[in-house]
């Protein structure tokens, strides 16, 4: 920013770009949501509507059979584990009692307890029956849960053959799916992007120039950042291809502008020094100045060499002096720093200032 525009001017530049970027900042909040949004224009396909309905119901019907046996089994299983170990337990006990029975009758020996020999022994083979059918029983509800479980797992193998061709149709919806998703955004960033050249092109100059900036600012997130995380594997290429575009069209202006800019600079050089006076905006002459070059032709010129009074290379006066107090000073300038005298191309109302490019 030009270090002689008033004070004033500057703070409203600065305040006039704030307001751009409040604007690009509030138009990329609502881009944003937008291209979101359009995440949800189509349903999400599910495997399940790419499987025939029948023998998908058949395999589900499968499965819960499968499910509801395995859990009656796993129940029947723990209850016959839980009576085998008490039938177990009865035997141990009733095994030890035998055989201390047995020990004190060898210590005895009275035939009179042979009855009671046998009838202990009956009782014992009693409990060894029961806990051979208690065993019996927790064996069958094993094979009972094995074979529920065989039959689930031969389900759960229907459902992945059913699932294998589903899967490549998932897919394929899938990306068809991404696909437009993706055109359906491109169908909202692509125009901005456009409307956004347009506007760089013919109104970034006009006084709603805030509002114009911002716009570009916006337009040029909303492709570029925002479009982003949502590109398919392909999608990547509409970005570069388009970012080569733009950057040979900008780069093509850029060339035919600075050729222009050159044959037009030659041209003002070849005029008298008066007229290329005229043609000089003093805002722009002076950042020049201030930047060591030379308003005329922008090259560069040492400007603290008080013998130098015209440009050495396009010969437009840089320094005079005072009409009435003599001293040097800076010929762009419309008055004297010395005395506030005007210059003479101030007071003739010949220094006239167009509007800056």
């Amino acid at each position: 920013m030009s270090k002689t525009l008033r004070r004033s001017q500057t703070w409203f530049q600065r305040a006039l770009w704030l307001v751009a970027f409040v604007f690009a900042w509030f138009l990329i909040g609502l881009g944003g949501k937008l291209v979101n949004n359009l995440g949800g224009a189509e349903p999400l396909p599910s495997l399940e509507q790419f499987i025939d309905p029948g023998q998908a119901a058949q395999v589900r019907a499968a499965q819960e059979h499968a499910d509801k046996v395995m859990a009656a089994a796993n129940d029947a299983l723990a209850q016959a584990r839980q009576q085998h170990q008490v039938a177990q337990a009865n035997t141990r006990a009733a095994a030890e009692t035998f055989q201390n029975w047995l020990a004190t009758r060898h210590a005895t020996a009275r035939p009179d307890q042979d009855p009671d020999l046998v009838a202990r022994t009956r009782e014992l083979d009693q409990l060894k029956a029961a806990e051979r059918q208690a065993l019996s029983a927790v064996q069958q509800q094993q094979q009972v849960l094995l074979d529920a479980q065989q039959q689930r797992e031969h389900a759960n193998l229907r459902r992945k053959e059913l699932e294998k061709p589903a899967l490549d149709a998932l897919e394929r919806a899938m990306h068809r799916r991404e696909l437009h998703i993706f055109l359906y955004r491109l169908m909202l960033t692509a125009p901005l992007l456009a409307v956004a050249g347009w506007l760089y092109a013919k109104q970034r100059k006009s006084a709603y120039w805030p509002f114009v900036w911002g716009f570009i600012f916006f337009a040029g997130f909303a492709f570029f950042v925002e479009l982003v995380p949502y590109l398919p594997s392909y999608g990547g290429y509409v970005r570069y291809l388009v970012g080569i575009l733009l950057t040979v069209v900008i780069g093509r202006q850029a060339i035919v502008g600075l050729q222009r800019y050159l044959a037009r600079q030659q041209q003002q050089e070849a005029l008298p020094e008066v007229q290329r006076r005229a043609t000089l905006n003093y805002e722009l002459a002076l950042k020049r100045l201030g930047h060591g070059l030379c308003p005329g032709c922008e090259r560069s010129v040492d400007l603290k060499d008080t013998t130098l009074d015209y440009c050495p290379h396009c010969g437009i006066g840089l320094f005079d002096h005072c009409g009435r107090c003599k001293v040097r000073k800076n010929a762009f300038l419309n008055f004297c720093q010395l005395c506030g005298t005007a210059a003479q191309s101030h007071a003739a109302g010949t220094a006239q200032e167009p509007p800056a490019p």
